[in-house]
C-alpha cells in the first residue's frame, strides 16, 4: 500500500490529516497506518524539518512507495518535499487540497504512480466554482433553446 506524507505549513499537514480521519471514521485506525503530517513551523530549522520529513516517510513506505503530498511549490514545506523526492519510491505532488488527499487515501491500494496521477486528478477536479443565481438541486425544466438561455444544470 503506498504511504502517503503531508508536508506544509502548520497548521494545514495536521489539519488535512484530521480531515481524512474525519472522513474515514468509520474504519478506525485505516489512515494512521499509513498516513503522517508534518506541519511546517516559522523558525523552525530546516535540517530538522528534513530529518523528520525522512523518518515520517520511511514510517509509512512498506515497499509500494511513498506520495509526498505539499501546499505550495517554491515555499520551505514543498522544498522539504522536492529534497525527498526518488524517482519510483517518492514522488512529490505540490498543491495539496482535501479532494487531493481523499482521492489519494482512497486509491492507495494502486502504485505510486497511479496513487499520485489519482491525487493530481481529485486535487484538479475539486476545484469548481459553485454557481449561486439558482439553487443547483432543483430538477431541470427545459424551456425553450438550453443554449440560449446558457442553462447548465445537470
Amino acid at each position: 500500500m503506498t504511504g502517503i506524507v503531508i508536508i506544509a505549513h502548520a497548521p494545514l499537514a495536521s489539519a488535512l490529516e484530521q480531515c481524512v480521519e474525519h472522513v474515514y471514521s468509520c474504519e478506525p485506525g485505516m489512515t494512521k497506518a499509513n498516513l503522517r503530517a508534518l506541519d511546517v513551523t516559522p523558525g523552525a530549522s530546516v535540517d530538522a524539518l528534513l530529518d523528520g520529513a525522512m523518518k515520517l516517510v520511511a514510517e509509512v513506505n512498506t515497499g509500494a512507495g511513498v506520495l509526498v503530498l505539499t501546499d505550495a511549490f517554491g515555499a520551505t514545506p514543498g522544498n522539504l518535499a522536492a529534497r525527498l523526492n526518488d524517482p519510483g519510491r517518492v514522488t512529490v505532488v505540490a498543491g495539496v487540497n482535501l479532494p487531493m488527499l481523499l482521492r489519494a487515501v482512497c486509491y492507495r491500494g494502486g502504485s505510486l504512480a497511479e496513487v499520485a496521477d489519482k491525487a493530481l486528478a481529485g486535487g484538479q477536479q475539486g476545484m469548481v466554482q459553485i454557481a449561486t443565481t439558482s439553487v443547483q438541486n432543483q430538477g431541470y425544466k427545459p424551456q425553450g433553446n438550453d443554449h440560449q438561455r446558457l442553462h447548465h444544470q445537470q
